[in-house]
């Protein structure tokens, strides 16, 4: 999120000042790392959550539109920092990967068939497909179908999908902002945040020299993953009273049998399990790492009170406050089967995790599978006149009123949306700059403005194009 602003504002305003500090020794390596994050270029192609079956039995695409019209916003502007030569080849942070979802059995195969009708009706979903035939499923993704037992299975399918390594993106956008003049400081940790009369006072600690100093700035971006929420309650903005976190941690299963990853390629989605939260959601993914093929399942989620992943234990309990306990103390009361979830996942054995393994590729062999730990997700808990508090599923944007400062909040779709919702953002802090700078965001974002899900030329254009600078054709 912050390289993707920092990159926005550097084609802007290029005579404006970046300054970025990142508390580890290089970008990317938290939530943005592939192996701490699914990677999927989440486009609402096969995560079903972004599709659920309504109490009238029928599937709004409403949501899932919107987020396929957010990662549009964001492949165009990857393909203007390709096309500009202002970061390497395509291949070193995206690749085309089938999107698949998978469920078994007679209910899921019954709402998956709706979904399907919902969703490729409408222009962005038209090239999706749909089979309950177990041949044809075998033929989009052999591993799942082989060795399966009787039994009715459904699958949903969009050729035209993508893996991203946004480690790798993200350490490619922070090398261009250091090209062009911003300051970036590894290993250094943003220890506090207070109002000046210019803007506000960083504190920051150089961890390897215990040097404290501090910097000012006109405007703030809090991006730090899980470790935003305590930055944005220590700057004292009203507007971020109320926030809590709650903190999911997990595991990946990554295959070493090289000739079983060779055998599959695509990323295949299942329906998560009663009370489990939505990045909890099990997927059998093809990911491409620092140029290698690889085969994750996953997650497996747990519970631990760190924010991030390099964090502390005491992350989640610092993070209490008078103003966001009661929404906190709700959102406890109101989600016990997600609890229960976590805690039942925590004590799975390592055979019960080849067992699920097992529900999507039934011939896996669990000694060809090693165990690794995922990063931390921080799910957003906010304020509900209704309920006393939500834990809402997705990304927060908070704003200080005089637009001097914004933090992100929350996780999936996350990174996949980065640039939409930084676009978003510019307007809503910069709000006299914005109109002026339409023209060159619109030439970065050839659909600025547009919704391309009910302008279909536009969206022939535009996915012809992306296609082509990404080499994803």
């Amino acid at each position: 999120m912050s390289a993707t602003l920092g990159t926005f504002i550097k084609q802007l305003e290029p005579s404006w000042t970046i300054g970025i500090f990142e508390n580890l020794d290089q970008a990317g390596l938290e939530s943005s790392d592939p192996w701490n994050n699914a990677g999927t270029g989440h486009a609402a192609l096969c995560e079903l959550n972004y599709s659920p079956l309504g109490k009238d039995g029928k599937v709004d695409p409403a949501k899932a539109v919107t987020i396929n019209e957010q990662f549009q916003v964001s492949r165009q502007f990857y393909s203007f920092m390709v096309q500009q030569g202002l970061i390497g080849s395509p291949k070193t942070f995206i690749n085309p990967l089938p999107h698949m979802s998978f469920v078994i059995g007679d209910d899921h195969a019954n709402y998956l068939r709706t979904r399907y009708e919902a969703l490729s009706a409408q222009p962005l979903f038209a090239t999706m497909e749909h089979s309950e035939d177990l041949a044809k499923i075998g033929e989009w993704a052999p591993l799942v179908a082989e060795g399966r037992d009787s039994g009715r299975v459904a699958a949903s399918r969009v050729e035209g999908g993508t893996d991203v390594d946004f480690g790798s993106l993200t350490r490619q956008l922070t090398a261009y902002l250091g090209t062009t003049g911003a300051d970036l400081h590894f290993g250094h940790r943003v220890t506090k945040l207070d109002r000046n009369s210019g803007g506000w006072s960083v504190g920051v600690k150089n961890r390897a020299t215990k040097q404290d100093f501090t910097v000012n700035a006109k405007f703030v971006f809090v991006g730090a993953g899980g470790g935003a929420l305590h930055l944005l309650q220590n700057s004292g903005i009203s507007e971020a009273k109320g926030f809590g976190g709650f903190p999911v941690s997990g595991q990946f299963l990554r295959c070493t049998d090289e000739n079983v990853i060779a055998r599959h390629h695509a990323k295949v989605y299942g329906q998560a399990s009663v009370g489990a939260p939505p990045m909890s959601v099990p997927h059998l993914d093809t990911r491409f790492v620092d140029g290698k093929r690889s085969l994750m399942f996953g997650p497996y989620a747990g519970f631990s009170t760190n924010f991030l992943k390099t964090g502390s234990l005491l992350d989640l309990p610092l993070s209490i406050r008078p103003h966001n306990l009661l929404p906190m103390l709700n959102v406890a009361k109101d989600n016990l089967s997600l609890v229960t979830y976590l805690v039942n996942e925590v004590v799975k054995t390592r055979s019960k995790k080849n067992e699920s393994l097992q529900d999507y590729y039934p011939q896996a062999i669990g000694e060809n599978w090693e165990l690794i730990t995922a990063g931390q997700r921080v799910q957003v808990i906010k304020k509900d006149p209704a309920k006393g508090g939500v834990l809402q599923f997705g990304t927060e944007v908070v704003t200080s009123a005089d637009g001097t400062m914004a933090g992100l909040l929350g996780a999936s779709p996350g990174a996949s949306t980065a640039a939409p919702i930084m676009v978003g953002l510019l307007k809503r802090c910069f709000p006299t700059h914005f109109g002026g700078w339409e023209s060159k965001i619109a030439e970065m974002i050839p659909s600025h403005g547009e919704k391309l899900n009910t302008n279909v030329k536009l969206l022939e254009e535009v996915t012809n194009h992306t296609n082509k600078v990404l080499e994803l054709a």
